[in-house]
């Protein structure tokens, strides 16, 4: 409940303070749980693609600091996300969306990057979608990268790609790997294009306390 109680504050307050984001390629979103893949730009990201998709709901990952207040804990599980070491992730960072994506009908949001501070994918979305069977969805955000950018009335766009299904029967071995990377690569690339042809993402310094 609290999920789409936020939904219903934040969607209006986003409208009012910034107008309308502009959505592409909205009919690219299959049917049933899928997991969205998309550069990591701004903390607000997951935010704004979860409401161009709303009323579908979505869990995300978040990284186990986010967890250490009781307060921000309690918020965070009633909006579905659940806590990853992102230095030593271990089985429950591929076992807990799995589950959610073979048991519930929540989709999910994962970063490949992982971090806002980095542009090399990581192959744990191909293999969560592998072994819950679902597709990717490629997914790119332009627009504020920052909150009180949002005031300035620049506006957000949100594109999507065409899914990306991965066959259960073949083994995600390195060069697998490596073409699913370079496939959702390509398609941010595309994305980031329809959008705006002239677009390029400034990655922010690095701040000295994430030594992820």
């Amino acid at each position: 409940m609290l999920y789409s109680f936020l939904i219903a504050i934040v969607q209006p307050f986003l409208n009012l303070i910034n107008g309308k984001a502009k959505i592409y390629n909205k009919e690219n979103i299959p049917d049933g749980n899928y997991i969205i893949v998309a550069p990591h730009r701004t903390w607000m990201d997951p935010v704004l693609i979860a409401l161009a998709i709303y009323p579908k709901k979505f869990s995300f990952m978040a990284k186990k600091e986010l967890f250490k207040n009781p307060i921000a804990a309690y918020f965070l599980k009633k909006l579905n996300a659940f806590p990853v070491d992102r230095k030593h992730p271990g089985p429950s960072a591929i076992k807990k969306p799995v589950q959610i994506l073979r048991k519930t009908d929540l989709s999910t949001i994962i970063f490949p990057s992982g971090s806002r501070y980095s542009s090399k994918l990581k192959g744990g979305a191909t293999l969560i979608a592998k072994l819950a069977n679902v597709p990717l969805v490629p997914a790119v955000y332009q627009g504020p990268l920052k909150f009180s950018e949002l005031f300035k009335r620049y506006p957000r766009h949100i594109a999507f790609g065409k899914p990306i299904y991965i066959d259960r029967k073949n083994k995600l071995d390195e060069e697998s790997q490596a073409k699913l990377e370079s496939e959702m690569q390509q398609s941010f690339d595309e994305l980031d294009h329809q959008i705006n042809p002239n677009y390029k993402y400034i990655m922010p310094p690095k701040p000295k306390d994430d030594d992820f």
